[in-house]
């Protein structure tokens, strides 16, 4: 029998008239073990990294009244104050900058796994069929399917060279406007846009715009896809108030819907016409739209696609391929209209490598490493997305020291990064030499130079921008000679989105630089 215990302030505070002594010394232990628990709880919390610093902001709302409407310019200002890594307080949302070399690397290699998910904007899932595309989709089985399509059939080498004659014929088509307008002022980048939206739809479904309808549909698409960048790129209160979306107070959501629905339209009725033309037995297409339906349709396919998945990744292709492959070519042309001896420079190695009397064709680019440069050094000072897409970790990591807490929006602000004074010489210079003697590549593994972002969700479409930029510029800068109309001068200034724009569009005149007619042909 075991002692008891007959306290009578025990018999208020436990049930029964006896304590035994086993039940006493259980309820001692565990005491005892909430106390360790607690006291290593508070150790860890002393140990473990503290938040990154920031400005301070007010209650509630945080930092979110102070933010600039350009994101790039004023992150890059802060981390000159507060450091490489630094946070604000969103309304709800933490936002953590990241704007060094270094910790870039920690972020988007040493912890890819970690931050290989996306923070989706409502903004972002309003024009992507509810985020069911390759830019907002959850890494996992989904997205390595999306990924593989777009990497293995749209955008691999073996396709790109089998479209060579329709990139032809598009810029081709462009150098003719070009030619007829010789003289005048035009809007570059306004026709650049169009030539890549008729190679990108040419590649969907072998549908391009054709006669009058080319110039004003083509103003109408990038006015619509340049709507729909700058909505994905602007603060919604909405993402920091979870609570208060379904107000949409700044009715961004209601405009990205408007906007996707014209795309849409687009969609359903190519959709549409190619299945009518499948069961009329007409359907010869190899174009991308057949190989997704005929992708839709595997009934043994893993992680199958669906019909949504499907115009998700045609509105990928048509709005993530556009516009940024057009502003990076207006961007290089208005750097180099604005250095005459990088244009002489150029024009000099496209002369010995294509000849005078000659044609710029892709098979020149290889030979053209001046042209590669002056790539090179364009995306340098104007990266198209200048804080790439924000990440989102799925668990909570350190980053230069700090605590980075799971579900945070992280920014990589590559634009700083490319301008840092201690990683480049004169950074704010247009200088392609630069690159002449470091070997810059598109790969990622440089965190002093990534214009595409780095590791698993790096751009899928780097072969594609990089033929259809260097070749429209070869193409551009062989058969004409440039200048701004009288009395301009060049604005270099940039205009933020998710995708990087100039402030005033380029408009410059053309002069042919060939007597030969049927160089313009």
């Amino acid at each position: 029998m075991y002692p008891t215990i007959s306290d009578p302030l025990l018999h208020h505070l436990l049930p029964g008239n006896d304590f035994s002594l086993p039940h006493l010394l259980l309820l001692l232990s565990g005491i005892l073990a909430i106390c360790c628990w607690a006291w290593l709880l508070l150790a860890q919390k002393k140990t473990s990294p503290s938040l990154p610093p920031g400005p301070a902001g007010l209650p509630l709302v945080g930092n979110l009244p102070f933010l600039d409407p350009e994101l790039h310019t004023y992150f890059a200002a802060l981390a000159r104050t507060y450091g490489p890594v630094l946070k604000l307080q969103l309304g709800k949302k933490l936002g953590v900058i990241v704007t060094s070399p270094a910790t870039a690397r920690e972020v988007l290699k040493d912890n890819d796994v970690i931050f290989a998910n996306r923070d989706v904007p409502i903004a972002g899932r309003a024009a992507s069929y509810g985020g069911s595309d390759i830019v907002w989709t959850p890494y996992g089985p989904e997205w390595r399917m999306l990924r593989k399509v777009c990497v293995l059939k749209m955008l691999s080498n073996h396709t790109l060279d089998s479209v060579y004659d329709l990139r032809r014929r598009e810029v081709r088509k462009t150098v003719g406007y070009f030619k007829v307008r010789a003289g005048s002022p035009v809007n570059v980048g306004e026709q650049m846009f169009l030539t890549v939206l008729n190679v990108i739809t040419s590649m969907l479904w072998g549908g391009t715009v054709q006669g009058e309808e080319r110039e004003s549909l083509g103003a109408d698409f990038r006015q619509v896809v340049s709507d729909m960048t700058e909505l994905l790129g602007k603060p919604n209160v909405s993402d920091f108030y979870p609570g208060l979306a379904r107000f949409d107070f700044q009715g961004i959501e209601k405009r990205m819907k408007g906007l996707g629905k014209r795309f849409d339209g687009i969609f359903e009725k190519m959709i549409a016409q190619r299945l009518r033309m499948e069961r009329d037995g007409q359907s010869e297409c190899k174009d991308f739209l057949q190989f997704l339906l005929e992708l839709k349709d595997e009934e043994d396919a893993k992680t199958p696609l669906t019909m949504t998945g499907l115009k998700a990744l045609l509105m990928d292709m048509v709005v993530g391929g556009t516009d940024t492959s057009s502003n990076t070519v207006e961007f290089a042309m208005a750097e180099i209209l604005n250095k005459p001896s990088v244009l002489s420079k150029i024009q000099n190695e496209l002369e010995t490598v294509v000849g005078k009397d000659n044609i710029a064709e892709e098979s020149h680019i290889p030979k053209l490493s001046y042209l590669h440069a002056v790539m090179k050094e364009s995306l340098r000072l104007h990266p198209a997305l200048p804080l790439l897409v924000p990440h989102c970790p799925s668990a909570t990591c350190t980053v230069g020291g700090y605590t980075v807490p799971k579900g945070s929006r992280v920014f990589i602000n590559v634009w700083a990064i490319h301008r840092d004074p201690s990683i480049w010489s004169d950074p704010l210079e247009f200088n392609p030499e630069r690159f002449l003697h470091d070997k810059g590549d598109y790969s990622g593994n440089d965190f002093n130079y990534f214009p595409f972002g780095s590791g698993r969700r790096i751009c899928a479409g780097i072969a594609m921008a990089e033929r259809m930029v260097l070749y429209s510029l070869a193409t551009l800068l062989h058969s004409f000679d440039w200048k701004l109309p009288e009395g301009e001068k060049m604005d270099l200034r940039e205009q933020f989105g998710i995708v990087l724009k100039k402030k005033m569009p380029l408009v410059a005149i053309p002069s042919p630089r060939f007597s030969d007619p049927r160089l313009y042909e």
